[in-house]
């Protein structure tokens, strides 16, 4: 729900998403830690390395220096481009892990739009998508979000995350899994829980890590608590089980500044309970009843961005649909702007280029960029001239047939593609897969493109409906530098290459697309 209708399950695998890099990165940061503790110190340098690869690139293509918080995913085929929409998630992810640092941290917190009932998944939101995770507040995506705040020290961000946190479970006395951005309800969802246990374990995470502070750490519990001054007070928590510990935490004041903490009516050095206690004691501590330097927060009125453009070539011009309120189009050949114009159409020589063209509405809120489309020639090769054709009654192929590949059939193709000169070409497969919805399921072929002993990519081939097999679609498209002449490639079934499902990892391949691309 929050990509452009045009993008199919292959298009989501070729994106490079916000979030989920933050999570890789962290996975990597752990893995590191665990290899630490099991002695395996070059494992851990591995994944150290990895992280810092991943935490630059998210630094390097996906920060927004002109709004001050990250893009939600490059997307595209052959050349990606950033989508400026806001991905509440992975933005509170990079600060939480520290993807982002010091003042870009503050910013992303302080200038990440937040709409009156919340933050929402994603901003500004699509038009024509019922609410879901677009258009939508979703409680654990709100926590994580106070968390987010409460590590940079934005009171007014904290405050308004309880807030959205609090508001509709006191309204509908239980925890909703989402409401509708648009007005805090959860009517209108798509799909909706009472009891939802994210949402509830979002909330108890904020009492224990955001008010008590508490932090784990490797060998130690630190509290560090942020009591907002609208939430100041008295407060207990008894009982509290930490390994072989039980601790009764008592809590007064406002603030994230501790003025005293002890344990057992001593002082606690640098307020961390250490990993070896054991047995009941109890934790006091007074906070200083000092508000944090203040901070910002970007609220801003639920708002829509216009409607994504349909781009067609006819004699060497681009032509787009009109959209609705869009003030203004961009252009975009190879992924970078060329023009902005105000008519739906402009001059496009036929030169090799892969076009795009983005609507700007009110306020300069930008819709999706249009599905690429390549503008220059294309070769096919037909690989049912490589391997046995298959026999299956199936349509919609080009050539004279198709091939089947699976765990057991053609499980390696080789293909010579011979170009007239070197360069980087743009490959791709045509193929079909009707083992499964395009929604769910898990039964993607999946497969392994070398150059010899050269790693050239993944190819991935998803299904594209349930029985779907003259449903021909394209795989992701592998960037690859060949030489003039001809180039012995191997399309493989590898260990690599095992699904969740598996059993099945099938498809039916009609041909290999080549088109340069530099």
């Amino acid at each position: 729900q929050t990509y452009p209708r045009w993008m199919q399950p292959v298009d989501i695998y070729q994106s490079e998403n916000l979030g989920t890099n933050a999570v890789h990165y962290q996975a990597n940061i752990v893995l590191a830690q665990m290899a630490i503790k099991l002695g395996q110190p070059g494992v851990a340098a591995q994944h150290k390395r990895q992280a810092e690869v991943i935490k630059f690139g998210i630094n390097q293509h996906l920060w927004q220096a002109d709004k001050g918080y990250y893009g939600q995913y490059l997307y595209g085929r052959t050349h990606l481009v950033l989508s400026p929409r806001a991905e509440a998630l992975g933005e509170a992810l990079c600060v939480l892990f520290g993807i982002a640092e010091g003042e870009r941290a503050q910013q992303v917190v302080s200038k990440t739009p937040t709409t009156p009932y919340g933050i929402s998944c994603i901003y500004p939101q699509i038009p024509g998508l019922p609410p879901y995770h677009n258009d939508a507040v979703w409680p654990f995506v709100q926590s994580f979000w106070a968390l987010a705040a409460a590590k940079v020290g934005n009171e007014p961000a904290l405050t308004e995350g309880l807030a959205a946190i609090y508001r509709p479970a006191a309204l509908f006395l239980t925890n909703k899994e989402n409401f509708v951005a648009r007005n805090g309800d959860f009517a209108g969802t798509q799909i909706n829980s009472s009891n939802m246990l994210w949402s509830l374990s979002g909330s108890l995470s904020l009492v224990y890590k955001v008010l008590f502070g508490m932090q784990y750490q490797g060998d130690l519990l630190v509290f560090r608590p942020f009591v907002p001054q609208a939430f100041q007070g008295r407060r207990k928590l008894m009982g509290f089980r930490y390994r072989r510990a039980v601790l009764d935490v008592t809590m007064e004041g406002f603030g994230n500044v501790i003025q005293s903490i002890t344990l057992d009516d001593k002082p606690l050095p640098d307020a961390a309970i250490p990993a070896g206690l054991t047995g009941r004691h109890t934790v006091s501590i007074a906070l200083k009843n000092q508000a944090p330097a203040a901070q910002l927060v970007n609220r801003v009125d639920n708002a829509f961005s216009p409607e994504t453009p349909a781009l067609t070539y006819q004699q060497e011009r681009l032509h787009w649909t009109p959209i609705a309120g869009a003030t203004a189009y961009k252009v975009l050949r190879n992924g970078k702007l060329i023009s902005t114009k105000a008519s739906t159409d402009t001059a496009a020589p036929a030169v090799e280029g892969t076009y795009q063209v983005v609507a700007v509405g009110a306020g300069g809120l930008e819709s999706f960029a249009s599905e690429p489309l390549a503008v220059g020639t294309a070769e096919q090769m037909q690989l049912e001239t490589l391997a046995p054709k298959s026999s299956l009654a199936y349509q919609g192929f080009t050539g004279s047939g198709f091939v089947e590949v699976s765990t057991s059939r053609n499980t390696r193709l080789t293909i010579a593609v011979a170009v007239p000169e070197p360069g980087l070409y743009a490959l791709d497969f045509r193929y079909a897969n009707g083992n499964g919805p395009i929604n769910t399921q898990n039964k993607c072929a999946i497969r392994t493109l070398r150059h010899g002993s050269e790693l050239l990519g993944t190819v991935v081939l998803p299904q594209r409906g349930v029985d779907e097999w003259s449903n021909w679609g394209y795989s992701n498209p592998i960037l690859v530098r060949l030489d003039k002449g001809s180039n012995a490639l191997t399309l493989a079934y590898e260990p690599a290459n095992h699904n969740m499902n598996g059993l099945v990892n099938q498809a039916m391949l009609d041909c290999l697309r080549l088109r340069r691309v530099q």
